[in-house]
């Protein structure tokens, strides 16, 4: 009788890749509730205060304040997007949750142990909720845009969605969008702290640019191209000529002609 010794299976080898780090990370942020109801606030506030503005729009109100009910120097687009404000800080606010959520309940040991290597566990979270909020607000921005333009029929500021530069300041919109949700994780990873990150969040998009208003002329007019934070002025296409953040050459929004 022979014996014939069976040798033990080894055990597959999986190596880390970055599409297994982008698969795990999509469905970490799917599995969260989090996410669903913050994207849903983002575009719904995004929408909401967008066709409010465009419907309370008086001509000939005090000019030169934010595009809004009151403002009586905007146009179509900058009415639509209204509301970005508030959905930049829906969606900064989930990039927060998304990396420092991790280090608050302590899975982020899991998630570093299954990913030695920190910097594709942060590439992974930016390229699954970049993407996503850009394509959700853009679509937002869209709504807001459409859903007002009835109500600004037969006034001056009136645009239709193929005049020039239209589409290029509601896609930027969505751009800013998505940057902001990206900015939000890299705040999240460098914090650590969910409460810490929201709050240089909120001070970052909403109060330093008002503080920069403070310093001296000579100051301001040197830091406030910076310290812009609307998505018509960063990347709607809409900027002044010569400004250091313009990533685009002027486009103003135009109406064609008949």
């Amino acid at each position: 009788m022979t014996v014939t010794s069976i040798a033990p299976a080894r055990p597959a080898a999986y190596k880390v890749t970055g599409a297994r780090v982008l698969r795990s990370e999509w469905a970490k942020f799917w599995s969260l509730r989090s996410s669903w109801i913050t994207l849903s606030v983002a575009v719904f506030l995004l929408v909401l205060f967008g066709t409010i503005a465009s419907y309370t729009y008086t001509a000939g109100a005090t000019a030169g304040g934010p595009p809004g009910p009151s403002s009586g120097d905007s146009d179509a687009v900058g009415l639509a997007l209204t509301g970005v404000t508030f959905a930049s800080l829906a969606v900064g606010v989930l990039g927060v949750l998304l990396s420092a959520g991790e280090y608050s309940t302590g899975m982020v040991r899991s998630t570093l142990t299954a990913v030695p290597r920190r910097l594709p566990v942060l590439w992974g979270k930016a390229a699954v909720i970049g993407p996503i909020a850009l394509v959700l607000t853009t679509l937002g921005a869209l709504a807001a845009f459409g859903l007002g333009s009835p109500g600004l029929d037969g006034e001056k500021i009136s645009l239709s969605l193929g005049d020039d530069g239209v589409l290029r300041s509601l896609a930027g919109a969505g751009l800013y969008l998505g940057l902001v949700a990206v900015f939000g994780v890299a705040l999240g990873v460098l914090l650590r702290n969910s409460a810490g990150a929201i709050a240089s969040l909120v001070g970052i998009l909403l109060i330093l640019p008002g503080l920069a208003s403070l310093l001296p002329d000579s100051w301001y007019d040197t830091l406030s191209p910076y310290c812009r934070t609307g998505p018509g002025q960063v990347v709607g296409g809409r900027s002044s000529p010569g400004d250091p953040l313009s990533g685009y050459p002027p486009l103003p929004v135009r109406r064609r002609q008949a």
